[in-house]
């Protein structure tokens, strides 16, 4: 509690909705320094509000029985009704969770909270039908361990779907992961001869060897223009398309690997069941 009043002191000069003439922007006295770093309006008289630990989102509770949950800049990502005597709130670390205490009835509610993002998707790697309406999107790592156990949950889902469900790779190499850069870049590589995915399985399935080497051995089993292999990897398109990815990943809020996206929905399991939850609520929208 005493880490939420004392950011919320910290944000309230952040967001202040009409600050007095003489409130100063920046100053100092013995103890403490301040400068006004950001400042938009939050669209009603704001009653409490709370930020993710990570800075990405502010919440704040208004008069007018709404949370309207902000980015760090100021963009409105969306608004939640609440009850008229909500008084105070709180969240999860990550603001996947809403937490409201209604002074008037004496109860504590719990809400999950999940953005829906919009990824770029043109121009990836894709399995499926082209024009499917679904679009499962995997961000991943060729040197994740992780990364590597997903083929079969793919396949499931692509099994179950198969007229409406796109797979779309999009890279998302790992710093630690020292092979992982160059391992994507061969993938792409492959990917300008049409043999993206049956690449990807190779890689997956030689993990643990990982080398300039094994790069070119398997585009020659799969019988690529080795000529063309090794211009493609090193050219500025392809190290530019594994940039774009990680950008990409980045707007998403991808902090690690593998992560899923379905039509821009985070599942928050990793299960075939889940996933298709999903896909069949997408489907539903679109039926409707």
């Amino acid at each position: 509690m005493y880490s939420k009043i004392f950011t919320g002191c910290l944000l309230t000069l952040a967001i202040a909705t009409q600050a007095p003439a003489e409130m100063p922007t920046k100053g100092k006295d013995n103890l403490v320094e301040w400068d006004l770093i950001g400042q938009w309006s939050v669209g009603a008289k704001p009653v409490d509000l709370v930020h993710s630990l990570d800075g990405k989102f502010v919440y704040v509770l208004t008069d007018k029985a709404q949370v309207n949950i902000f980015d760090n800049t100021g963009k409105l990502q969306g608004a939640i009704p609440v009850s008229e005597s909500v008084s105070s709130i709180d969240i999860a670390p990550q603001g996947e969770k809403l937490y409201l205490i209604d002074s008037n009835k004496n109860q504590f509610q719990a809400l999950s909270v999940a953005f829906v993002h919009t990824i770029d998707t043109n121009g990836s790697p894709f399995e499926g039908p082209a024009d499917a309406p679904i679009t499962l999107t995997l961000f991943t790592d060729f040197e994740c361990p992780y990364c590597s156990k997903m083929g079969p949950l793919i396949d499931e889902v692509l099994k179950r779907n198969p007229k409406t469900v796109k797979v779309v790779l999009k890279n998302m190499p790992l710093k630690f992961h020292k092979m992982a850069r160059p391992a994507a870049y061969a993938a792409l590589a492959a990917h300008e001869q049409g043999k993206f995915w049956e690449y990807h399985d190779l890689l997956f399935k030689n993990q643990d060897k990982l080398t300039a080497t094994t790069f070119e051995e398997h585009a020659t089993e799969l019988k690529l223009d080795l000529a063309k292999f090794k211009v493609d990897i090193k050219s500025p398109e392809t190290l530019a398309k594994v940039e774009k990815d990680l950008t990409d990943a980045k707007k998403a809020g991808v902090t690690g690997t593998p992560t899923v996206f379905i039509n821009g929905r985070r599942p928050q399991q990793r299960s075939p069941q889940a996933y298709q939850a999903i896909i069949n609520e997408e489907l539903l929208k679109l039926a409707n």
